[in-house]
């Protein structure tokens, strides 16, 4: 994946990055992608890609475009199995999850993914100023994950990678609004290279399943675990486990003895519908897990 075509200036002396060009010092505020959208500034970066606040010259909005270097592939055909993977994510909308608008490759640049700007900020911001959540609040952001899952379950679709580094909120009193982002990134990746049982976790140890530290690829039971475990730690200030290293956490997960949220959070009154919700969303055996979204929204509209 090799390119001595060099980058080229527009009419407006801009950088431009054509679909074919090689890029090789990273992206700045002033280039544009493709001839149409225009960096405005790097807004988040993971551990596979680098996101950018982007303009679009042709329809005059504001997106958010994630960058996947080409480096992070090891042939052209897994990156477009990548790709192909990523595109299923333009067939449909809902609130809950940031609308992917086309997935574009840049040759010897890698590819980007452009969805609709997230709304607000991380919720992990949040928690960072505001470590506990009024149950309610709570209860709200995970209803709303769910039935934006109802929408991608239904398409064959799964997140793959839910926490609070990939909710967005908005700062409301009573609604949050939450929006899921990055989605099928995990699952895609891990599809493109053709996994399964060869490799370690992709995920995140915390928040993932313990059937995924075994090679198992995301799917809607490890999305439902996701989101169970984001609703205890926004109630009771804490994960249910803990460890010092992965090995403790996996072992923490696969342990029948499941910790009592309201154990952890003694000065919230809770119901026992709420407690119920969320051990049967973090149980370590997938068949005592809810079966599905909508099982899961059941569950919570009785302590709403």
């Amino acid at each position: 994946m090799n390119s001595d075509r060099p980058i080229e200036l527009n009419e407006a002396g801009k950088t431009t990055l054509s679909a074919d060009s090689a890029y090789t010092f990273g992206f700045a505020p002033g280039q544009t992608l493709a001839d149409r959208y225009k960096i405005i500034r790097s807004t988040r970066r993971g551990g596979m890609s680098v996101a950018f606040e982007v303009s679009d010259a042709e329809s005059e909005e504001t997106l958010e475009a994630q960058h996947f270097p080409a480096g992070l592939f090891e042939s052209d055909d897994q990156a477009q199995h990548f790709a192909d993977s990523l595109c299923a994510w333009t067939q449909f909308s809902t609130p809950a999850v940031a609308t992917v608008r086309e997935v574009l490759s840049l040759g010897d640049a890698g590819l980007v993914l452009l969805t609709e700007m997230p709304r607000g900020r991380p919720l992990r911001e949040r928690l960072n100023e505001q470590p506990v959540m009024a149950p309610n609040l709570a209860v709200g952001i995970a209803q709303e994950l769910l039935k934006g899952m109802v929408v991608l379950h239904e398409y064959g679709l799964v997140h793959g990678d839910v926490k609070p580094n990939t909710i967005f909120v908005e700062d409301e009193d009573e609604k949050l609004n939450p929006q899921m982002v990055d989605g099928g990134i995990t699952s895609a990746l891990w599809m493109a290279k053709d996994l399964g049982d060869k490799t370690a976790l992709i995920g995140t140890p915390y928040y993932a399943p313990a059937e995924q530290f075994g090679g198992e690829s995301p799917d809607v039971k490890s999305d439902l675990y996701n989101v169970a475990t984001v609703l205890f730690e926004l109630i009771a200030g804490r994960l249910p486990w803990v460890g010092r290293n992965f090995l403790e956490v996996f072992q923490a997960k696969i342990s029948t003895h499941v910790t009592s949220l309201r154990g952890l959070a003694k000065d919230i009154e809770l119901s026992d519908e709420l407690e119920r919700a969320v051990t049967s969303g973090i149980q370590a055996d997938p068949n005592l897990r809810f079966q599905s979204a909508e099982d899961f929204l059941v569950a919570l509209e009785g302590v709403a």
